[in-house]
């Protein structure tokens, strides 16, 4: 069947009524999280992980969608009103967002955020819809060299990309491998470095590690550096829409954020940040209005870096739709909840759920017309939000996030492992260690072994094999490249 025909499908299992509303609660909670400081899409999805075990997965990913498409829509609504990034991908917005609403353009600025958004996401969404399936065609031309190739370039990107020092990347890649061997090994059925606790042999439970790492971690950071002072928050002045020279001065910053936005969204390590900061860049060398950059705030600033960070964020989900591949710290979050479900992203997840694919890339086209409904009249209402104390709030979340480990375990190791893995999170938070890589080594460290094995085990022991093939070559090429080039780039500016 064509990509139109597997699209309408997916439409009919999206307008469901049931998915209609699980779409409305992820979009709700994602502009919700994403308003909040500190509160990410990834700490959501993995706080939602053990509640969702018992809703369908195609109703489950439909709402993580939801989640990750709002967070990016209510981050700009933080940036603006109180110069806070509510996620990474918000920071530039801030720059001139803050500055318009200190210069009484408040509303333009969160209008064109939002429409931004919905322009953005809609393309990006359209480009997925047909990049996706070509993607998963060629990968079932991938061997296990291929895919092991694969997984050694998700492990140099994000270690390096991921954090500001390439050591602290790759101790935390080598802590989430250790904990990926942790169990039977499934292969020999050997236990290993269990220690001889009952409760490690089928290894660390995933959902434990994602909730401490990113719920635990952050909530005893922020509890350590809490200070009892409320943010200024800006009214929202300018009316409720855009003037004929905003939609002018916007339409072009959307279409070229979103040229920038989804293929570095899609590449490994690409994440939102660094479309955003290429986006404003880029408008402000060619916005004619220069002066109002840094004064007054220009428009171009907020428009083109909002549709980059919505661009990426469609982007993300083509390789780890298509190639089980996470390129961002929500992406491996979001592997994690197809691995919880027994799914396996991929090429064969296209022909053996087509159901859960079509659906959930047809709820992204739901989803971005409901967020642009619930942040264009609604966004007076999300900044009350923004009054919540924190105390109460972060509190709230520990409760939320003990009472769902124990609700999917009834385990109380687990609840032990979940204080030492989210004290280890606090460490790392106050180290600047970056947890992506944790992820990275603990979902794909398994993967890349079972995948190494089979490949020398095909080849009577042949390490040749692992370079026998065009594609293995290439991606293990692009693997060094992002090893070498920080060091090679680092000794030319010296030598300049």
């Amino acid at each position: 069947m064509d990509t139109f025909g597997l699209l309408l499908q997916g439409f009919d299992i999206a307008l469901q009524p049931m998915n209609l509303f699980w779409a409305l609660v992820g979009s709700i909670l994602g502009t919700a999280i994403g308003i909040l400081p500190g509160i990410g899409p990834a700490l959501t999805i993995a706080l939602l992980l053990p509640v969702t075990v018992s809703v369908g997965p195609v109703s489950a990913f439909i709402m993580f969608a939801g989640v990750l498409y709002g967070a990016m829509y209510g981050g700009s609504t933080t940036s603006i009103l109180i110069n806070t990034p509510g996620e990474a991908g918000s920071m530039m917005t801030a720059l001139e967002g803050n500055k318009m609403a200190r210069s009484g353009r408040g509303a333009a600025a969160l209008a064109t955020a939002a429409v931004g958004s919905f322009v953005a996401g809609t393309i990006a969404t359209v480009l997925l819809t047909f990049a996706a399936p070509s993607i998963a065609e060629l990968a079932f031309y991938f061997k296990p060299a291929d895919y092991f190739a694969l997984t050694v370039l998700a492990f140099t990107s994000v270690a390096v990309v991921m954090g500001t020092s390439r050591v602290r990347g790759f101790i935390s890649l080598f802590i989430g491998l250790a904990f990926g061997v942790i169990g039977i090994d499934k292969m020999t059925g050997q236990p290993r470095m269990t220690f001889g606790i009952s409760s490690l042999l089928d290894g660390m439970e995933l959902t434990v590690v994602l909730v401490s790492l990113f719920a635990i971690g952050e909530i005893i950071y922020v509890a350590s550096r809490y200070r009892h002072q409320r943010d200024d928050i800006l009214p929202i002045k300018g009316g409720l829409w855009m003037t004929k020279d905003d939609w002018k001065r916007s339409f072009m910053p959307w279409m070229r954020g979103t040229a920038i936005g989804f293929p570095m969204g899609a590449l490994p390590g690409g994440g939102s940040e660094i479309p955003t900061m290429l986006s404003y860049t880029l408008e402000k060398k060619l916005c004619k209005k220069k002066e109002e950059f840094g004064t007054v705030g220009a428009i171009e600033g907020v428009a083109g870096p909002e549709a980059a960070n919505n661009a990426a964020a469609a982007g993300v989900l083509v390789p780890l739709l298509t190639l089980g591949l996470p390129t961002s710290a929500t992406a491996a979050i979001l592997l994690a909840a197809f691995q919880n479900f027994g799914l396996q992203p991929g090429p064969f997840l296209f022909t053996s759920n087509p159901e859960l694919i079509w659906g959930l890339i047809a709820s992204l086209y739901v989803g971005n017309v409901m967020l642009l409904i619930l942040n264009l009249p609604l966004v007076g209402i999300w900044v009350k939000l923004l009054l919540i104390p924190k105390p109460q709030l972060y509190a709230g979340i520990l409760v939320f996030a003990m009472i769902g480990i124990w609700g999917v375990s009834g385990s109380t190791f687990d609840l032990a492992c979940m204080v030492v893995v989210g004290l280890m999170g606090y460490v790392m938070r106050v180290y600047d260690f970056p947890v992506a890589p944790i992820l990275i080594g603990l979902i794909l460290g398994p993967m890349a072994e079972n995948q190494l094995r089979t490949a020398l085990a095909a080849a009577e022991g042949n390490p040749a094999v692992l370079v026998e093939t065009p594609i293995s070559i290439v991606i293990l090429s692009i693997s060094a490249l992002f090893l070498l080039a920080p060091v090679v780039l680092k000794r030319l500016r010296k030598a300049a």
